[in-house]
């Protein structure tokens, strides 16, 4: 299992995820909040299990790339 940050927008209730997906659910909840608080239109913030493996670790505040997720990738990509 693992976890993914998704965020609320102004003037609408659907959830919306990205690519990134984490090991563990503080990460994912650390980075969530991280982006929650640079974004000008969110509205809420939260995280969810995923079935997708990690492809990005939140260390120190900061993003680190730990691997290609193939699936993922293209998902967010249209191929």
């Amino acid at each position: 299992m693992s976890w993914k940050p998704e965020m609320k927008v102004i003037n609408d209730d659907k959830w919306y995820p990205n690519a990134l997906v984490f090991e563990t659910k503080a990460e994912a909840e650390l980075y969530a909040k991280d982006l929650f608080n640079r974004w000008l239109i969110s509205t809420d913030h939260r995280t969810v299990e995923s079935d997708l493996p990690p492809n990005y670790a939140y260390v120190n505040g900061e993003l680190v790339y730990i691997g290609p997720k193939q699936e993922e990738e293209e998902k967010y990509s249209g191929d």
